[in-house]
């Protein structure tokens, strides 16, 4: 495996969980064959979207192993996945590392720890991730996601030093929508040597332009070969291409992510037949067609163009 993620796309895989809130593996495994056919560059398990924080340490043992062998038997042993392995401390974060990679994970993506908000200066965050990238037996990238990190947001210049400082950490994710504070960060590193990821579909354009490594993506949950279109658009020089679908594709983003991990999972359950909107408490349970038509109406129109690219 590389020390840098292969440059492309990843989506966050959402976690199906049956009726009882166990685990549908069966559900995961379809909605992988589904992304695999899209072309995607590798997986991401067990982010926001796979409700990480909602699943026990075994389980998140037994999923990434599930995963692994299942690419093995499709023919696609050597895809990368990355698993989310953020927790409150030091030790935690790196138990969930060591987990992770005997179970089969490539690289772990890594959250600042929210709970001591007032901790996390800059220095604090230099102290915690490059504590973890030492002791880490996987590579790691850094997770910046304000929303769910009670506001840490991790500037361009921290990112820059921990990746220059710790040679263990190979990337970064920003979800935080800054285009900004990723040009400034793929900038500071040769290609190749660091991987710099946008994290949200709205800004995939934008984000091909300034020369990112690539996207961890909800969307592309739905709608991997729309992702690969645009991408392909850029390489090609068709930028008027490229800009009415990343147009169409942002619109039909900001719905998506409105309804969440769980109607991320109940557009997959009425468009592709992958589980059910079940998320596990305090997420509840969700049926596409319940979410308004202002909502559907994108979500419907981007479905309809990734089943036309896909041949379906």
């Amino acid at each position: 495996m590389s020390h840098v993620p292969p440059a492309g796309i990843y989506p966050p895989l959402v976690t199906y969980f049956n009726e009882d809130e166990s685990i549908d593996y069966d559900s995961v495994l379809k909605h992988i064959h589904h992304v695999v056919k899209g072309g995607v560059a590798g997986l991401v398990l067990q982010g926001s979207n796979g409700e990480a924080v909602h699943l026990l340490h075994d389980e998140r043992q037994e999923l990434v192993k599930r995963v692994r062998q299942y690419l093995v038997e499709i023919g696609h042993p050597d895809l990368p996945i990355i698993v989310g392995c953020g927790a409150f401390s030091v030790r935690e974060t790196l138990l969930h590392i060591e987990e992770a990679k005997n179970a089969g994970a490539d690289y772990a993506l890594v959250l600042a720890p929210a709970y001591w908000v007032p901790l996390m200066s800059p220095d604090g965050l230099k102290s915690f991730f490059g504590e973890v990238a030492d002791a880490s037996p996987l590579p790691i990238l850094i997770y910046n996601y304000p929303d769910v990190t009670g506001g840490i947001n991790i500037s361009s210049e921290t990112i820059i030093e921990l990746g220059r400082k710790h040679k263990n950490i190979v990337g970064v994710k920003l979800t935080c929508g800054d285009v900004g504070k990723l040009n400034r960060i793929q900038c500071s590193f040769a290609p190749g040597e660091f991987a710099g990821f946008a994290g949200k579909s709205d800004f995939l354009l934008p984000a091909l332009v300034i020369g990112t490594h690539g996207a961890i993506v909800g969307s592309a949950n739905a709608w991997p070969f729309v992702h690969a279109k645009v991408s392909e658009y850029f390489r090609n020089g068709q930028i008027a291409e490229a800009r009415e679908l990343q147009t169409k594709l942002s619109h039909a983003d900001d719905a998506l992510m409105r309804i969440g991990a769980v109607g991320v999972k109940a557009t997959m359950s009425h468009y592709f037949g992958c589980g059910t909107g079940r998320g596990r408490r305090p997420f509840g349970s969700a049926s596409y067609l319940e979410y308004p038509e202002n909502l559907r109406k994108p979500i419907d129109e981007m479905t309809v163009i990734e089943k036309e690219l896909s041949g379906h």
